[in-house]
């Protein structure tokens, strides 16, 4: 079973936008689920990503699960404005992308299962390696 149904994103567009969109062609729908939890895995290298995404039913952390419905309307209703309010729709992306940078930085702890492969409860570190520098300085005298 994938992480999220096309059925479950019934929460967020009507079955009948998703017919005009779509043209009864659920291959569309269907990548764009795929490429909203395509991009959410790859903010998430500090958490277990395959348990993450194999959880099923109640099993799923229902934040993350909103706001990967999010993006994935919005990527789905980029093909076509049929009654969907995309000002709505980009606002909702654009804070689940806000939501799982903060979960990346690390600002933002939720409830979901790190990477522990040595089994001592405590996470590893993150399984990518975020990096950066701070801003250049320059002084005026």
């Amino acid at each position: 079973m994938a992480f999220i149904t096309t059925e479950e994103l019934a929460t967020h567009l009507y079955r009948e936008e998703i017919e005009v969109i779509s043209r009864d062609d659920d291959t569309l729908l269907t990548a764009a689920i795929d490429a909203a939890i395509a991009e959410a895995y790859g903010y998430l290298g500090a958490y277990d990503r395959d348990r993450i995404f194999a959880a099923e039913n109640a099993g799923r952390n229902a934040l993350l699960l909103v706001f990967i419905k999010d993006m994935a309307v919005w990527h789905f209703v980029n093909l076509c404005n049929a009654g969907s309010d995309l000002e709505l729709r980009e606002k909702r992306y654009d804070r689940a992308v806000q939501w799982l940078r903060q979960v990346q930085k690390g600002d933002i702890k939720p409830a979901l299962p790190i990477v522990d492969e040595d089994g001592d409860g405590k996470p590893d570190g993150a399984a990518e390696y975020i990096y950066g520098s701070n801003p250049k300085r320059t002084q005026h005298f």
